[in-house]
């Protein structure tokens, strides 16, 4: 009897949902980095008004760039993990091709043509 196939959704469903999460966590990291940025905007509107010195305020420079290049490197490792996460999915998607079945009087047969043998190239000797 001729079966056609049949996707394993749970397995999918597994990879997108992970791919969810690291989309999930890509939003945290950026809101997080949103928040260092309006905290130091905070820090510089404090030293226009003359409540921190210049030096407190180079140090809070430092100490945000430090702060923002962590969060952007930890963004972009999150971003590569879900360009492995989404190829993984194609990859799965993509061997879920059906299959060519053809209906006769005697049954159902598998369609697909029959794979031809590839011809090894001669070399030519110099």
């Amino acid at each position: 009897m001729a079966e056609t196939k049949k996707m394993n959704e749970s397995a999918f469903a597994k990879i997108i949902k992970e791919a969810n999460a690291v989309g999930e966590f890509i939003r945290t990291k950026q809101d997080e980095k949103q928040a260092v940025i309006n905290d130091f905007e905070k820090e510089k509107k404090r030293y226009r008004a003359g409540r921190i010195s210049e030096k407190t305020l180079a140090s809070s420079v430092t100490k945000t760039n430090r702060e923002l290049q962590k969060i952007d490197k930890v963004i972009r490792i999150s971003i590569q993990k879900v360009a492995k996460i989404t190829k993984k999915a194609k990859e799965f998607a993509g061997n879920q091709k059906p299959k060519r079945f053809k209906a006769t009087e005697r049954g159902v047969k598998n369609a697909a043509p029959k794979k031809k043998a590839k011809k090894k190239a001669s070399r030519k000797k110099k």
